[in-house]
């Protein structure tokens, strides 16, 4: 008699078919609760298909089937993201339910990698996903501000999607980056002053003066690391032609 055992493994995209059954469930909230327009559903029900296709693609390439505690926290902050991104693109969405979903998602921030160094389930798949969620809130926050204050301060948003896109042209840009304390504090500083401005708590005045100081303190953020990266290219320039030069001068003698 001979017995078979057959091992189920769990598809990659099992996660996130759930968090885009998750995603619509929220468009469908907010539909009864706000009245999303065409374009507010068009914008969540994009934004979720290719948030969950491109979060199963590398869950599949990281050779992993399931999210993990910390992982998970990113998603959920990943579809309030995409519920900021309806109601941005909805006329008159109430200011008040938009600041407030993107307040719990900003402040669900840290917790995603405090879980992550708890559980000891730190990876460059976590980090990468926390980063593009932050990049996208705060592109949309940004937008948000620019259709009032003006669309100078959708380079808040922006000036992080012109320097990936600044990388492919120079591959030196993506050497990794030292940790600094400093650009920490300033990605924090965009969320907040975003979402305080987006409350329209702030006189005019007041609010266009943050919005500068959030895009003046990013300018001097990237700025500094666009330089370290720039020297540091140089270096290893150097250290490359220094190393070269020997087995040349090997070469043309032996």
């Amino acid at each position: 008699m001979t017995i078979s055992t057959v091992t189920t493994t769990s598809s990659p995209y099992r996660a996130p078919l759930a968090g885009f059954a998750a995603q619509l469930l929220l468009l469908a909230v907010l539909s009864v609760t706000v009245g999303l327009g065409t374009w507010g559903w068009v914008a969540g029900v994009v934004y979720g298909t290719v948030l969950c296709g491109l979060l199963g693609l590398a869950l599949q390439r990281a050779g992993m089937t399931r999210l993990g505690w910390a992982n998970s926290v990113t998603f959920g902050r990943a579809i309030l993201t995409g519920g900021v991104t309806a109601m941005v693109l909805t006329p008159d969405s109430p200011v008040a339910l938009l600041v407030t979903v993107a307040a719990v998602a900003l402040a669900m921030d840290g917790v995603d990698g405090q879980v992550a160094r708890r559980t000891g389930t730190t990876t460059s798949l976590g980090a990468r996903f926390d980063m593009e969620i932050d990049a996208f809130l705060i592109l949309m926050l940004s937008i948000y501000a620019g259709a009032e204050y003006g669309w100078w301060a959708v380079a808040i948003g922006a000036f992080r999607y012109v320097f990936v896109a600044a990388s492919w042209a120079m591959p030196w840009l993506n050497a990794p980056l030292p940790p600094k304390f400093g650009r920490k504090v300033v990605a924090a500083q965009q969320g907040v002053m975003l979402a305080v401005v987006a409350s329209g708590l702030l006189p005019y005045a007041f609010a266009v003066l943050a919005l500068a100081v959030a895009l003046g303190s990013l300018t001097w953020s990237f700025g500094r690391d666009i330089a370290w990266l720039y020297h540091a290219s140089r270096v290893r320039e150097a250290a490359r032609s220094r190393w070269s030069a020997p087995r040349r001068e090997h070469a043309l003698v032996g």
